[in-house]
């Protein structure tokens, strides 16, 4: 999903929840500004949705559970409030003040790429998104080609990556200790349109 930013400077995040809480759409924040999410591509739609699918059947009865874009996470070290594609929390929700809206501690955060979002998810996103203490995997879903790029926090703080690939591959998640086949990410998902039919 991507990000424009809107011309509203220097808001304290007190303000920008007051607004996000009771906007009809959603805005990402930081550093005093709000930037509006925009919608993606109906393949976008269908690779995020079937993400979430596949995570919710294998945690079903597990400590760790997936949620959607709508749930708002906020990066403590930088001041970040932002809308993954889809994260899984394990254990109790921690949140970030009594309104119990904006979260805390996910263990895997996914993003699907797009034209208009890969830089930023690749770059500064992951910079924000590694300043999580309870962050131990980083999902990068293409939607050009089934393609997973998955980056581990190991011990020592680094992050190492791995690639699954072809309708045939399989992302393992260690933390979650499940995997989800790549056949299941990009069923329905028409490879017909390109990326630059997506909206800008």
């Amino acid at each position: 999903m991507s990000a424009a930013p809107q011309r509203v400077s220097q808001l304290t995040p007190g303000e920008y929840l007051e607004i996000e809480r009771a906007a009809t759409f959603r805005s990402e924040y930081y550093r005093g500004e709000m930037f509006a999410m925009t919608g993606g591509s109906p393949r976008h739609s269908r690779i995020k949705t079937n993400v979430l699918v596949e995570l919710g059947l294998r945690l079903k009865g597990h400590e760790c559970a997936p949620y959607d874009s709508d749930l708002r996470i906020l990066v403590t070290a930088t001041g970040l409030y932002t809308y993954p594609d889809a994260s899984v929390v394990c254990g109790a929700l921690m949140f970030d003040d009594e309104r119990r809206d904006t979260v805390l501690n996910p263990t895997v955060l996914v993003e699907v790429l797009s034209a208009s979002t890969e830089a930023y998810d690749r770059g500064k996103k992951f910079n924000h998104y590694r300043r999580i203490e309870s962050l131990r995997e980083y999902v990068l879903v293409s939607q050009d080609e089934p393609k997973i790029e998955h980056y581990l926090c190991c011990d020592d703080g680094s992050w190492k990556l791995t690639e699954a690939a072809g309708l045939e591959g399989t992302l393992h998640l260690p933390s979650l200790g499940i995997d989800v086949p790549l056949r299941e990410v990009y069923d329905r998902a028409d490879f017909s349109e390109t990326s630059l039919h997506e909206p800008a």
